[in-house]
């Protein structure tokens, strides 16, 4: 079976990263014989953008030393792979570059043939989920407004949705949902987390209500957050949820370094102001490498008459839609009222075409 080098929507393939032709040509095999086909990469900087979507990577031994320099992000079901007597693996490299297992070739083989199978025969293997980042172009911009937006549209619409909150200075998306007295785990119970984690028991650890389901900060110290948590989390999620909606700060640190390379698309809101569209240039300056689908949702008003499409050419972004004032959304986040819950206005009508767009379901008119 070949390898496939782009994937249609919604599908995840295992990742192979290995530039040695002789251990290519074994896992090809052993990939067919489990009946999936797979993503191919030479290196850690080919396989960056794909390593933690992956349901499964293999690390062949010839590329475990760069993967190592490279400080891909540790992530579960990640296999280093090599062949008896060809520069084996070993299992002081693999625990620095966070592979749970060590297959050596042609020992392992009937072991690699049933985790190539899993991932055929598994329907949410191949990352179903699909996510979403958010990020500010500068302080106020109102980012985490359009990813509680983004949430709660995609929950109106019967998706399994988890808005994940990424910046541990943001205040809190539970208070952006009125939800900040709903009992429930916050982000402080799974730092801790760095391993994979059971996407139905962590549904019932959080805060929900219907499909909508959130992990956020409480209000204690800020706390810094792994990267192997988000990892971790990100990984459950894509596998037991339909939507994932991730708020990240305008700093990225490691944990949403992670979020962002695993998102399928990722928006910079920025309000239509000179200044605020010299401070967005160098969020996605820093954003910009981690995601390939990135562009901009312009916010107004524009005191100075500066437009939408001009905002977007300067940042050298697509321009993903814009929104109008809006004055009563803000009171109503004042009474505890979670964006775009009814439906209607500027912000429920931009969450409801972007959810459309990234599920290729129709968003609006949800009940």
């Amino acid at each position: 079976m070949p390898p496939r080098t782009s994937l249609p929507p919604h599908r995840r393939l295992p990742l192979l990263v290995t530039a040695d032709g002789d251990l290519l040509d074994e896992l090809l095999r052993l990939a067919a014989a489990g009946g999936t086909e797979v993503e191919l990469a030479a290196d850690p900087a080919a396989a960056r953008a794909r390593w933690l979507p992956a349901p499964l990577v293999l690390v062949g031994s010839d590329q475990a030393p760069a993967c190592l320099r490279a400080r891909l992000p540790r992530r579960p079901r990640t296999v280093l792979v090599g062949r008896s007597g060809h520069l084996d693996p070993g299992a002081e490299i693999a625990e620095l570059i966070g592979a749970e297992h060590v297959a050596t070739l042609p020992a392992a083989e009937p072991w690699l043939v049933d985790r190539f199978a899993e991932c055929a025969l598994d329907p949410t293997a191949g990352g179903a989920a699909r996510i979403v980042a958010v990020l500010a172009g500068r302080g106020g911009a109102g980012a985490s407004v359009l990813a509680g937006g983004l949430a709660v549209t995609a929950a109106r619409a019967r998706l399994r949705t988890l808005l994940v909150d990424a910046d541990p200075l943001g205040g809190g998306l539970d208070l952006v949902l009125g939800w900040e007295q709903l009992e429930g785990l916050r982000w402080p119970g799974l730092t801790g987390t760095d391993g994979r984690v059971d996407p139905p028991s962590l549904v019932r650890a959080l805060p929900s209500r219907g499909d909508l389901v959130v992990l956020s900060w409480d209000r204690g110290d800020p706390l810094h957050l792994p990267a192997e948590a988000m990892a971790a989390t990100v990984d459950a999620a894509r596998r037991g949820r339909d939507v994932v909606v991730v708020d990240l700060p305008r700093q990225l640190d490691d944990a949403s370094v992670v979020a962002l390379q695993a998102a399928d698309r990722a928006l910079v809101v920025v309000p239509a102001e000179l200044r605020a569209t010299a401070a967005a240039a160098r969020v996605v300056a820093a954003a910009a490498p981690h995601c390939a689908d990135l562009s901009v949702i312009v916010r107004g008003p524009a005191p100075g008459r500066l437009r939408a499409t001009e905002v977007a050419r300067a940042l050298g972004l697509p321009l993903a839609g814009t929104l109008r004032p809006e004055p009563g959304l803000c009171r109503g986040l004042e009474r505890g009222e979670a964006p775009a819950a009814g439906g209607k206005g500027p912000l429920a009508a931009l969450c409801q075409r972007i959810i459309g767009e990234l599920t290729g379901r129709p968003a609006a008119g949800a009940a």
